[in-house]
């Protein structure tokens, strides 16, 4: 795969256009999108979103993957417009990092994942028990696929894993040049 630094020429009519909340009517319109780019060599996916399902992200980030791994002559590349927040950045997490880019003034949002649920306990103490420890692996679960993505992020650039899980709990807001001085994406345009 060609890793060749892109200008902004490159980025006129990008093959996918993404904006809005990431959710399953988003994946819908990447899909639809992605497979009408079949032929093409570059494909420039270009997000603005302030976040939504990271499990939607992650879908569109195999897919990418996927294709990048069937497909190596290709070349994805992500295009960030003015915010990529929470589930977002969990997109960009899954392209190389030469084939990430922002444009100026562009802010990226990392945080934890969020779960809001109401625990209710009844029932026999056995069933209780079996309650809370179904919780407590859903929780535990859900970190690990967080962290996953985390390192995926910060593959090849100067930020520590031990760095985004200790800023994501407070929102770690990060400008584009400062995502490029860290080494978190290629370029800014």
């Amino acid at each position: 795969m060609d890793n060749t630094l892109l200008s902004a020429p490159d980025f006129k009519g990008p093959a996918i256009l993404l904006s809005g909340p990431v959710d399953h009517d988003m994946y819908k319109a990447f899909r639809r999108q992605l497979d009408a780019a079949s032929g093409l060599d570059l494909v420039v996916v270009e997000l603005t979103t302030l976040g939504g399902d990271p499990e939607v992200a992650r879908m569109m980030g195999e897919d990418i993957r996927f294709a990048s791994e069937v497909t190596p002559h290709r070349r994805f590349v992500f295009l960030g417009k003015a915010a990529i927040y929470s589930a977002g950045t969990t997109l960009m997490s899954f392209f190389a990092r030469p084939n990430r880019y922002l444009t100026r003034g562009t802010r990226l949002m990392i945080h934890e994942r969020k779960m809001a649920k109401t625990l209710e306990i009844h029932g026999p103490l056995t069933t209780c028990i079996a309650t809370l420890k179904a919780t407590l692996h859903e929780i535990e679960t859900s970190i690990e696929i967080q962290n996953e993505g985390f390192a995926n992020l910060v593959t090849g650039s100067q930020v520590s894993l031990e760095e985004v899980i200790e800023k994501a709990p407070y929102n770690w807001y990060i400008e584009a040049e400062e995502a490029k001085s860290l080494g978190l994406i290629e370029a800014v345009l």
